[in-house]
């Protein structure tokens, strides 16, 4: 990729789903990291270490409690919108309470 056609985008959210960024909540991260070009990557501080939120494994150990600012980092063309879409995932504690609707109903 030359200079020219990447594009760099951070950004940073609290989990506050109970479990953390457990099993269920590091599926449907990496699932939706997953639908991007961009590279995508994640740290509990922004020092790091940053770990590729493509990487199931990786997500899943880094063991991200409750109240952890994850912060986030994108680079590629789609780079914005994927942060973006990350963020409303983690803000909608990764869509748990209206898969819990769903199930009821």
């Amino acid at each position: 990729m030359t200079e020219e056609n990447t594009w760099t985008s951070e950004g940073a959210v609290e989990i506050t789903h109970d479990v953390g960024l457990h099993a269920r909540p590091s599926v449907k991260l990496t699932k939706l990291a997953k639908r991007f070009s961009a590279r995508i990557e994640i740290a509990a501080d922004s020092e790091g270490p940053w770990i590729d939120a493509k990487s199931i494994v990786k997500v899943m150990g880094a063991k991200m409690p409750q109240g952890t600012i994850l912060q986030l980092r994108a680079t590629g063309t789609d780079a914005q919108p994927a942060v973006e879409a990350l963020i409303d995932l983690v803000n909608q504690d990764f869509e748990e309470s209206q898969d819990a609707r769903s199930a009821s109903a």
